[in-house]
């Protein structure tokens, strides 16, 4: 048994905020739903050379150039498969706008603080850092994430990327 760690967020958290509550795989993962701008069908990306393999590339969203991170392959859970439910979870984060792919999204929760924990630490085998805690609703166990942490490494150097990223970038979510 590893010890437990305690998030500096996590007693925010523990106030009872909404979170957004994703798949990823049969994983259901939460993140703030004041960070969600919106939620999008995915849809083809421009790919950006050189970039790793997490990140998608980018889109064109009413005039916006967002970089779109693919968060099954952040995690390391596998290959995705994009389909009819997979979506991109449009976030403000920083005040710069990037999209999250996940394979779904199923609700809006509020969690008591009674019932969120902090993340266990398994040492250097699984990385913990993006964990705020683990949330449990009935018979449900929800990964919180802390979408800002988790946004706020390589992909903010995408996202500067991104703003400098040629005029004739796919238009994919106007319309």
């Amino acid at each position: 048994m590893g010890a437990e760690r305690e998030d500096p967020g996590l007693a925010q958290r523990r106030s009872g905020n909404e979170l957004l509550v994703f798949t990823l795989g049969a994983e259901e993962y939460g993140i703030d739903i004041l960070k969600v701008q919106e939620i999008r069908g995915y849809d083809a990306v421009t790919r950006i050379a050189n970039a790793p393999e997490f990140i998608k590339g980018v889109v064109n969203l009413r005039g916006h150039i967002v970089p779109i991170v693919d968060l099954r392959l952040k995690f390391g859970l596998g290959e995705p498969v994009y389909n009819e439910f997979t979506v991109v979870i449009v976030l403000n984060v920083f005040g710069r706008v990037i999209g999250a792919v996940v394979d779904g999204v199923s609700d809006v929760i509020q969690l008591e603080r009674e019932a969120l924990r902090a993340a266990p630490e398994f040492g250097a085998a699984v990385d913990t850092a993006y964990i705020e805690g683990l949330g449990t609703l009935d018979d449900r166990m929800i990964i919180v994430v802390d979408i800002e942490r988790l946004m706020g490494s390589e992909e903010m150097a995408l996202t500067d990327a991104a703003d400098r990223a040629s005029p004739g970038v796919a238009d994919v979510f106007e319309g």
